[in-house]
């Protein structure tokens, strides 16, 4: 049996854990975090993704878990309503479509619930890789070291794993001149499954009902050059978007309120991560550690699930007689053009989503290997 270290508890890294647990593999889950992420925008599986839900035999209970939008307003920077429309919402697309948009905490705890038998070690990080003849030895900021046969990055935007084997992030990042903030409050608008969207100079936000409309979800993002500071100090950031939001016209009193007291703030620079190689010895990287295409793309989380399963079906080839380079390669070659396809969509129109046609195109942009027996 591989041992296979995953370092990340996220979408990517628990769903290629349940898939390798059942292909006979003992992945390891290694999670910064205390315990399983909550907080976090909706996010959306489409296309190839839906197909990957359905062959992990979670797509029944992802779409009673979807959100249920009736529609979406754009308002003025004053709050007045210039458009809406019942057919599509900004977050998901159309309204009538096969696509899921699902809260990404469900979506994790879905993952990780029917993650049986994997082991997580929480509250914990890679530190250091040293490879050797027979695997990797890694070293932990707090637990003892161990011995793996492969190592995974589903470390995030920032993966420490990536730093560790291939060298600084600065290399292989690419802002995309904004900046993105998510976090929570009780729904002050009284939104009714019903989105609001706004602009207000180079700042502006989306606003969307969750939990049967007791709470907010506020994604709010605005234009900036790369900042001069830790991606991990949440109070600087804190006080960066505060600062930002205070200056809007419309709800900033309630809207800085709610940035000062939310229990899961998040934000961070939009950014694509693009790389020659995914690869390097027994070492590779999966979803936004390796190929980061942005919220910009929308399609981040379908990304995280077709790699996750392309990767589980090429280490079960190495499994049947092939090494860890073979299977990289097999990954890679893959995954290659559905990654081209789909961080296209973050550069298609930067004022706003791609169009339907090249999302559309790029969504089923790969062909699943077959399912195994």
């Amino acid at each position: 049996m591989k041992t296979v270290l995953i370092s990340g508890g996220g979408i990517a890294g628990a769903a290629l854990a349940l898939l390798l647990r059942r292909r006979g593999f003992a992945p390891v889950v290694v999670e910064r975090a205390p315990g399983v992420r909550a907080g976090g925008q909706a996010v959306d599986v489409r296309g190839v993704a839906l197909e990957v839900m359905d062959r992990m035999g979670l797509l029944t209970e992802a779409r009673r878990m979807r959100t249920r939008m009736r529609g979406m307003s754009m308002l003025d920077a004053d709050g007045t309503e210039v458009e809406r429309t019942t057919e599509y919402a900004l977050s998901s697309g159309r309204l009538d479509g096969d696509d899921i948009e699902i809260l990404r905490e469900d979506l994790v705890r879905l993952l990780h619930t029917h993650t049986q038998g994997v082991e997580y070690v929480f509250g914990d990080s890679i530190v250091s890789l040293e490879e050797h003849e027979a695997g990797v030895r890694v070293g932990f900021a707090h637990g003892p070291a161990r011995d793996v046969d492969v190592v995974v990055g589903a470390d995030g935007q920032h993966s420490a794993v990536r730093r560790l084997a291939f060298g600084p992030a600065k290399d292989y990042t690419h802002h995309l001149g904004s900046y993105l903030s998510v976090f929570s409050a009780e729904n002050f608008l009284d939104l009714d499954n019903w989105q609001v969207w706004l602009r207000d100079g180079d700042a502006g936000f989306g606003i969307m009902p969750v939990r049967d409309n007791k709470e907010l979800r506020i994604a709010f993002g605005f234009e900036s050059a790369p900042l001069d500071g830790d991606h991990r100090d949440t109070e600087w950031l804190r006080r960066l978007v505060v600062d930002r939001l205070s200056a809007l016209r419309w709800e900033s009193d309630r809207l800085t309120k709610a940035a000062l007291e939310a229990p899961d703030f998040y934000c961070d620079a939009l950014a694509q991560i693009r790389m020659d190689r995914w690869s390097r010895g027994r070492t590779v990287l999966l979803g936004d550690a390796g190929y980061c295409a942005s919220p910009f793309s929308g399609q981040g989380t379908s990304l995280a699930l077709v790699g996750a399963y392309i990767l589980a079906d090429a280490l079960a080839g190495q499994a049947a007689g092939e090494d860890h380079r073979t299977a990289f390669a097999r990954y890679e070659s893959a995954m290659r053009p559905f990654v081209a396809a789909n961080q296209a969509l973050a550069t298609e129109n930067p004022g706003g989503p791609a169009s339907e046609e090249s999302m559309t195109r790029a969504k089923n942009a790969i062909t699943l290997p077959d399912a195994p027996r």
